[in-house]
Protein backbone atom coordinates (compact mmCIF):
# COMPACT_ATOMS: atom_id res chain seq x y z
CA UNK A 1 0.00 0.00 0.00
CA UNK A 2 1.39 3.83 -0.38
CA UNK A 3 0.74 6.49 1.73
CA UNK A 4 0.23 9.93 0.95
CA UNK A 5 -0.74 12.97 2.98
CA UNK A 6 -2.78 15.47 2.80
CA UNK A 7 -3.77 19.12 3.71
CA UNK A 8 -7.21 20.19 4.01
CA UNK A 9 -8.88 23.40 5.24
CA UNK A 10 -12.87 23.45 5.71
CA UNK A 11 -15.56 25.23 7.61
CA UNK A 12 -16.00 24.68 10.89
CA UNK A 13 -19.30 22.78 11.23
CA UNK A 14 -20.55 19.87 13.85
CA UNK A 15 -20.48 17.45 10.21
CA UNK A 16 -17.39 18.57 8.49
CA UNK A 17 -15.12 15.51 9.69
CA UNK A 18 -17.59 13.13 9.61
CA UNK A 19 -18.51 13.94 5.61
CA UNK A 20 -14.54 14.05 5.13
CA UNK A 21 -14.02 10.34 6.89
CA UNK A 22 -16.97 9.06 5.02
CA UNK A 23 -15.29 9.93 1.73
CA UNK A 24 -12.19 8.46 2.91
CA UNK A 25 -13.76 5.04 3.70
CA UNK A 26 -16.29 5.05 0.96
CA UNK A 27 -12.89 5.85 -1.82
CA UNK A 28 -11.01 2.77 -0.29
CA UNK A 29 -8.89 4.66 1.71
CA UNK A 30 -7.53 3.75 5.04
CA UNK A 31 -6.61 6.61 7.73
CA UNK A 32 -2.78 6.15 8.92
CA UNK A 33 -2.67 9.28 11.26
CA UNK A 34 -5.27 12.22 11.90
CA UNK A 35 -4.12 15.90 13.20
CA UNK A 36 -6.76 18.46 13.31
CA UNK A 37 -6.34 22.67 14.29
CA UNK A 38 -9.08 24.34 14.97
CA UNK A 39 -8.97 28.13 13.59
CA UNK A 40 -11.90 30.72 14.21
CA UNK A 41 -14.56 29.16 12.32
CA UNK A 42 -12.82 26.75 9.81
CA UNK A 43 -10.90 23.69 10.97
CA UNK A 44 -7.33 22.94 9.45
CA UNK A 45 -6.48 19.09 9.03
CA UNK A 46 -3.45 16.95 8.10
CA UNK A 47 -4.37 13.57 7.03
CA UNK A 48 -2.24 10.71 6.19
CA UNK A 49 -4.24 7.87 4.19
CA UNK A 50 -2.93 4.48 2.50
CA UNK A 51 -4.52 2.33 -0.42
CA UNK A 52 -3.82 1.06 -3.85
CA UNK A 53 -5.38 3.45 -5.46
CA UNK A 54 -4.89 6.72 -6.96
CA UNK A 55 -4.74 9.43 -4.73
CA UNK A 56 -6.38 11.57 -7.20
CA UNK A 57 -9.66 9.66 -6.96
CA UNK A 58 -9.64 10.66 -3.55
CA UNK A 59 -9.10 14.10 -3.94
CA UNK A 60 -11.50 14.60 -6.62
CA UNK A 61 -14.87 13.41 -4.38
CA UNK A 62 -13.24 15.55 -1.48
CA UNK A 63 -12.71 18.78 -3.00
CA UNK A 64 -16.40 18.32 -4.08
CA UNK A 65 -17.15 18.81 -0.59
CA UNK A 66 -19.37 21.92 0.16
CA UNK A 67 -17.32 22.62 3.24
CA UNK A 68 -14.11 21.90 1.26
CA UNK A 69 -11.85 25.49 0.80
CA UNK A 70 -8.62 24.05 0.72
CA UNK A 71 -7.37 20.40 -0.48
CA UNK A 72 -3.26 20.10 -1.03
Amino acid sequence: MTKYELSIIANRRPETLERLLRVVRHRGFEVVTLQTELLEDQIKLQLQVQSTRAIDLLKNQLAKLYDVVTLN
